[in-house]
C-alpha cells in the first residue's frame, strides 16, 4: 500500500510543474530531429527506428538526469524528507514508489513518441518486431538511468549537483 501511495504522490507531483512538459515536448522534439534531420532517415531509404533508437541513449543520458534530479534532492531542500521517512511507510517502498513514477514518467514521454513508429509504418513496411523490442529495451534502459540517478541524487542536497552527478 505505502508504494502506491508514494507512486500517485511523486507521479502527480511530476505534473504539477512546468517542468514535466518542458521535460515531454524537449524529449518529443530532440527524438524527431535525431530521427528524421540528423539520422539520415530519409537518405538511407529504409523503413526502421534504427536512427531513432540509436539516438536514446544520448538523450537519456542528458534527460533522465533531469527527471532524477529531483527524486531525493527536493525532499531535502524543502525539509519534508524527515516528515516523508516518518511516516508508516518503509523505506523501501518509499525508494520504489519514487523510481516507479519517474519511471512511469519517462515511459509517458516514451510513449507519446509511437506517432514516429506509425508514420514510420505508413512511409514503408518496417519490422515491427524489432521496433517493439528496441521500445521495450529503451524503456528498461531508461529505468537503469533513472535507478543510477536516483541512487546518486540521494547523496547530495542540491539538485544542480544531482544533475550534474548523474549526466
Amino acid at each position: 500500500m505505502g508504494i502506491w501511495a508514494i507512486f500517485k504522490r511523486e507521479l502527480a507531483s511530476y505534473f504539477a510543474t512546468p517542468l514535466a512538459y518542458i521535460f515531454i515536448v524537449i524529449f518529443l522534439v530532440l527524438s524527431a530531429t535525431f530521427t528524421f534531420f540528423m539520422g539520415g532517415f530519409f537518405d538511407r531509404g529504409q523503413a526502421d527506428l534504427q536512427a531513432f533508437f540509436s539516438f536514446h541513449p544520448w538523450l537519456y543520458l542528458f534527460l533522465t538526469p533531469a527527471v532524477a534530479m529531483r527524486l531525493w534532492a527536493e525532499e531535502r531542500k524543502s525539509g519534508t524528507l524527515e516528515l516523508l521517512l516518518t511516516l508508516p511507510v518503509s523505506v523501501t517502498a518509499t525508494v520504489l514508489g519514487k523510481f516507479l513514477a519517474a519511471w512511469v514518467f519517462t515511459g509517458i514521454a516514451l510513449a507519446l513518441t509511437f506517432p514516429i513508429w506509425i508514420t514510420v509504418n505508413y512511409l514503408g513496411n518496417p519490422d515491427n518486431g524489432v521496433i517493439l523490442a528496441s521500445y521495450i529495451g529503451s524503456f528498461l534502459m531508461a529505468g537503469a538511468y533513472l535507478a543510477l540517478g536516483s541512487a546518486l541524487a540521494a547523496t547530495t542536497q542540491n539538485q544542480v549537483i544531482a544533475f550534474v552527478l548523474t549526466a
